[in-house]
């Protein structure tokens, strides 16, 4: 899967990978403390730490990881006197995300580019929730019902980077196969096309299809991740089964970036793209 789930979306394998919720839950509790100690609605302490109200609200609640700087600017504006830091170093693992994946999925929600390309399965981003479910029941070894269901919160939450970081650019390039493949049956390829089109309207994600039929490709070497951080270093990021690793050298990020700028050129163009998939949705 991919995104350090084993199958394209970013939730953990089973065995023990995911980190208990009830390190989340202590630390947004001990961030609701101090901002309420400090007289702050979550409308009023969003803008000052940089944070929509949503996020600040998920992190309260337990059900998001804190990014970095939301750690910093909270102990800052809340004078925590070092306990908002205190508690986040306890914060090692995202709940249902595998310990591979920890560290770009940390980089992927601070990004202000973000560029995927798939050939074996609609990127976790992407998934609509029957597709996700889809994976997550075709997964071997299999998983009992709380572990999809623990799984899948966590890809459908991760996803909400999509509406939040209105700033970030996202780009897609997903291979044509992925539609004609049918995952998870007929209707779950129908939910999927639609959930992706409506992500289409976005206008900081851009959607393009590769076309099943291309003599010359620049992915035959596999998916693609890339992205750019607010300091405006560029990460690559590559996944197998069960493993993952952060491409950091600038020379291989620099190759990926080059056979990504190629794809883009090669693909069908987002409009286009949109058509194509109105078109796979009909004819299913």
């Amino acid at each position: 899967m991919t995104d350090g789930v084993g199958m394209a979306g970013g939730t953990a394998r089973s065995g023990g990978e995911p980190e208990p919720t009830e390190s989340l839950r202590t630390f947004g509790e001990v961030v609701k403390v101090f901002r309420k100690r400090a007289l702050l609605t979550q409308e009023q302490f969003a803008p000052r730490v940089q944070y929509s109200v949503p996020t600040v609200a998920s992190i309260e609640q337990g059900r998001r990881f804190p990014p970095l700087p939301f750690v910093e600017r909270s102990e800052i504006v809340l004078d925590a006197f070092g306990a908002i830091r205190a508690a986040a170093k306890h914060l090692s693992r995202r709940p249902g995300i595998a310990s591979w994946f920890q560290q770009w999925a940390r980089l992927e929600a601070e990004a202000i580019n973000l560029y995927t390309y798939e050939c074996r399965l609609l990127p976790g981003l992407l998934q609509s929730e029957s597709y996700a479910r889809a994976l997550f029941l075709n997964q071997l070894p299999m998983l009992d019902d709380e572990q999809i269901e623990r799984q899948l919160a966590a890809r459908m939450e991760r996803q909400q980077l999509l509406r939040e970081r209105i700033n970030t650019d996202y780009s897609f390039i997903l291979e044509e196969g992925l539609f004609l493949r049918r995952t998870g049956g007929t209707q779950v390829t129908r939910e999927a096309i639609d959930h992706i089109l409506d992500l289409a309207e976005l206008r900081n994600v851009a959607v393009q299809i590769m076309p099943q039929i291309r003599e010359s490709h620049a992915g035959l070497h596999g998916p693609i991740r890339l992205l750019e951080t607010p300091d405006h270093r560029w990460f690559g990021y590559s996944e197998g089964q069960e493993c993952g690793q952060l491409h950091t050298d600038p020379a291989v990020v620099s190759m990926l970036q080059m056979r990504y700028a190629r794809m883009r050129s090669q693909a069908h163009t987002p409009e286009d793209s949109v058509s194509l998939l109105r078109q796979m949705r009909g004819a299913l």
